[in-house]
């Protein structure tokens, strides 16, 4: 006598892990070892995605608040903006007229620093001239030619980079140029200046300025040392077991490194 079984259905985020299983008819001698197959299955499917969707969560919760500062302004970043929508009319030795590019990449250049942010060159092509540029590698180089000379001619200064692998970013060295055709270059009007001055006056100011959270910091240390010790754990608990296995070792031993790299960086930033 036979009888029909239903797997479970593979759902969209289980596609890479296994194959969607078909209706099948199954013998009542077998059925049984296949039913505890199955069930193995799904079980290790669960702690597959349980230990992703941890690790995630460890992630954001440890990299969250630096994520979301990233885009926030340095006090030099903050007061070299500060300095050039301040600054007088500067005289340069090239022309700065409408419709060429060292003009359009001036005028982009301040249109990012009105909004608190110091473009690199990709950010600048996909502003200017649509996002589908930023993938042709000779216009890049064009414009990275072009503002070279730029710099050169005290228009813009390029900033540090912030990671080795970024692309470098560009700042205005002021707002009002006087090019080699003594013509008057202004790049925004007082008007569009004013809430800017208003931001960093008050960014700048010594009672607002960055610092370093002692209370916030000793959390975050507490909270990574006590997922710390409980990884490394979790990776003892398992190097005692007769049958070492993958799915639960290698998600608590990744995450005690992390935690471990991590509680080291946050020691070192305390020590300050």
């Amino acid at each position: 006598m036979q009888r029909l079984y239903h797997f479970p259905a593979c759902t969209n985020a289980r596609a890479p892990y296994c194959i969607q299983l078909k209706r099948i008819r199954l013998s009542s001698i077998n059925s049984v070892d296949y039913v505890d197959c199955v069930d193995s299955v799904e079980t290790t499917l669960k702690q597959v995605f349980s230990a992703k969707h941890f690790y995630i969560f460890l992630l954001k919760l440890l990299k969250g608040k630096h994520n979301l500062s990233q885009d926030e302004l340095k006090p030099s970043e903050a007061r070299l903006l500060e300095e050039s929508v301040s600054s007088d009319y500067k005289t340069v030795n090239i022309r700065l007229q409408q419709g060429e590019y060292q003009y359009e990449l001036a005028k982009g250049i301040a249109s990012f620093q009105l909004e608190q942010h110091f473009p690199d060159v990709k950010d600048l092509i996909k502003k200017l001239y649509g996002e589908e540029k930023t993938n042709d590698a000779q216009f890049i180089r064009t414009v990275q030619t072009i503002l070279k000379k730029m710099e050169k001619s005290n228009i813009v200064r390029i900033l540090p980079k912030n990671k080795p692998w970024e692309l470098q970013r560009y700042a205005l060295s002021s707002f009002k140029f006087i090019d080699v055709d003594k013509n008057l270059v202004i790049l925004a009007t007082p008007q569009q200046i004013e809430p800017t001055q208003n931001l960093l006056h008050s960014a700048l100011s010594p009672q607002n300025m960055p610092t370093a959270k002692p209370s916030y910091i000793k959390t975050k240390i507490l909270i990574t040392a006590f997922i710390m010790v409980i990884s490394y754990t979790v990776v003892l608990w398992s190097l005692l077991q007769p049958i070492i296995k993958p799915i639960i070792f290698m998600p608590a031993f990744s995450i005690a490194v992390v935690c471990s790299l991590i509680l080291g960086k946050l020691r070192a930033h305390s020590q300050k």
